[in-house]
């Protein structure tokens, strides 16, 4: 039984638990429904959620823990003696996986029998002509112990999923005739419901603070070991970057952070001088038939894919900028450029600040309006003098989300802006930034506990850091000096 098969039988016994559990309710109160406690439909949540939480608890639980158990357990039965000199087991174990999930094809296929698998009878010769006949490659060095191992991890999987079907529907029906025992007149079904349903919402909130947590210890663990093999002063100090895999890099981190800060610089200088005008353009001066119509326009640009921009910096913007500027000045000679990317994700992020600022002024009080009105003050006098310096907190903060999101930009920078990690202060020439760098060292086949690929730990750790700071400011902002109005 397949897991979504299995979580369809749990789901229609939960839908099957609550008509059941209402309609016990009802013939319980003899169909007065002034004599049950709560109304029939609670009854029947009580008793779809004693079936289906727990059930969905255990499989998770049990998913999140069979891998990793299966695996120390195959793993033990891999001694370094019997292996390839120099094999990493990591290798080895992705080969294991590799190999039981060929011979579940191969009995698929019809090409082997259980016995044959459970006996050993087929050598490992023939079973490999046998792999290869519905195209499962099994390579000419795989050592018997290999094999057998495969063999291993395939029968404690298979038994591993037949005792958690086994499991979640027992469990499942347990709390099914569980709740239903329950039911009666007096029973305070929708307290019960209630809670559970608040014990739930206290775990999606547990789930996403966890996730949080998980995704900064992450980084905090491979940062450390990171710094263990190569020197933090370096790190923070050099102004060279120059990863060599195979040792003797320069993996100084200035030249990333300066084009990022210099390339999300040209963005805010597009996208809040912009932004701002067109919210305050929608917010007091256009009619509404014309708001109607350039908001949801222009919030279009927030949904548009961050690699068709790219693409746009690519065939557009960075030849005209080549060809119109860079070149006639003589100040630089290729389509990749800091001012390309820069240009591109302005507009990008142009409905962060426009949108958020137009709520913002949209949110201070009409009152104000009126009393400056009342005191001769011009429409343009008092959106100088009253709405902006009331909303300035809240704009202040859709900034720096807005910066935020530029720091982050990943593929309008590798597009746009080229990949060379330099200190340079000419928009016209290619830079990178730390997010590009982030994916070219995980990006093949690396050598994971070598410095040069650790390194982009240490780097989105910096990053976490610097967007962190950037959100704090806005909120100290946005509580210092928010107006609050009645």
């Amino acid at each position: 039984m397949t897991i979504g098969l299995l979580a369809a039988l749990v789901l229609v016994l939960a839908i099957g638990g609550f008509i059941l559990g209402r309609m016990r309710a009802l013939k319980s109160a003899k169909g007065d429904l002034r004599k049950l406690h709560s109304l029939p439909g609670y009854y029947g949540q009580t008793v779809a959620l004693f079936t289906a939480v727990p059930a969905f608890l255990l499989m998770a639980l049990w998913l999140l823990a069979q891998p990793a158990l299966i695996e120390a357990r195959v793993t033990q039965m891999l001694p370094a003696s019997e292996l390839p000199e120099g094999a990493n087991i990591g290798l080895v174990m992705s080969d294991v996986r590799r190999i039981a999930e060929g011979l579940d094809l191969v009995i698929a296929r019809g090409r082997l029998s259980e016995d044959d698998i459970a006996t050993m009878r087929a050598d490992l010769s023939d079973i490999r002509s046998r792999m290869a006949d519905v195209g499962v490659a099994l390579g000419s060095n795989v050592k018997p112990v290999v094999f057998q191992a495969a063999k291993e991890y395939r029968t404690l999987n298979t038994l591993a999923h037949t005792g958690m079907v086994i499991a979640v529907l027992a469990i499942a029906l347990a709390g099914f005739g569980f709740a239903m025992l329950r039911i009666r007149p007096e029973f305070r079904a929708r307290n019960v419901s209630e809670s559970f349903v608040k014990v739930l919402l206290i775990g999606a909130s547990l789930v996403a603070i966890a996730t949080t947590v998980g995704i900064v210890l992450s980084l905090v663990f491979e940062t450390v070991h990171f710094f263990q093999l190569y020197p933090a002063a370096d790190f923070f100090f050099s102004l060279t970057w120059n990863p060599k895999f195979g040792g003797g890099s320069d993996l100084g981190i200035w030249p990333l952070i300066w084009g990022t800060l210099y390339v999300s610089l040209i963005a805010l200088a597009v996208a809040v001088p912009v932004g701002l005008f067109a919210a305050i353009y929608l917010a007091e001066y256009a009619s509404k038939k014309v708001r109607a119509i350039a908001k949801p326009l222009l919030e279009v640009l927030a949904g548009i894919p961050t690699i068709v921009y790219g693409l746009f910096a690519l065939i557009t913007v960075g030849p005209m900028l080549r060809d119109y500027f860079a070149q006639p000045l003589g100040i630089g000679s290729s389509s990749s450029s800091v001012m390309t990317a820069g240009l591109v994700m302005g507009i990008m992020i142009i409905p962060f600040v426009s949108s958020l600022s137009d709520d913002i002024i949209n949110a201070v009080p009409q009152s104000l309006r009126d009393g400056s009105y009342g005191l001769g003050a011009t429409q343009s006098e008092t959106i100088k003098q009253v709405i902006m310096p009331a909303a300035l907190p809240g704009i202040v903060g859709a900034i720096l989300l807005a910066a935020s999101r530029a720091i982050g930009e990943t593929m309008i920078v590798v597009l746009g802006a080229g990949a060379a990690a330099k200190l340079s202060v000419n928009p016209f020439e290619a830079m990178t930034t730390v997010t590009v760098k982030i994916v070219s060292q995980l990006t093949g086949d690396t050598e994971f506990a070598s410095p040069e690929t650790l390194v982009a730990f240490a780097l989105g750790l910096t990053l976490f850091v610097f967007t962190l700071v950037l959100n704090i400011i806005a909120l100290i902002i946005v509580r210092k000096y928010r107006e609050q109005y009645e």
